[in-house]
């Protein structure tokens, strides 16, 4: 089987608590390769868009998250869904497939300590 490849919507969260997030889409994105794989791609490709203000392309992200799957419900969180932890946070070891990355997936690309503090007290910012 040829591998599949997909376009997906990356959001780069910056801020959790001033919700700061910029959407970037990938058109071609192979399936087949590991989650670790693909955050190494996107950690070289963010700094290199001129499109993004600096702030978002100087960022330490290290997480993904699932925030959306094509014709499934949204949540109505504004930038990032704080349950489902389990299941919707990628593991490195896995690939994208196995993950449940598919076809217009919209997934989040974030530091993974700024999203436990604001896991942690998340009504202090609002």
């Amino acid at each position: 089987m040829a591998s599949e490849e997909v376009t997906v919507t990356v959001r780069l969260i910056r801020s959790f608590e001033h919700r700061n997030f910029k959407p970037v889409v990938y058109h071609g994105v192979n399936l087949d390769q590991t989650v670790k794989e693909f955050i190494v791609f996107l950690k070289q490709d963010v700094p290199l868009r001129t499109s993004l203000p600096p702030p978002f392309r100087n960022y330490k992200y290290d997480k993904l998250k699932i925030i959306h799957q094509a014709y499934k419900s949204k949540t109505n969180e504004l930038v990032l869904s704080l349950e489902d932890d389990d299941r919707l946070l990628l593991k490195e070891d896995s690939t994208l497939q196995a993950a449940g990355i598919a076809n217009e997936t919209e997934i989040a690309f974030f530091c993974e300590e700024d999203y436990k503090n604001f896991k942690a007290n998340p009504i202090s910012s609002w």
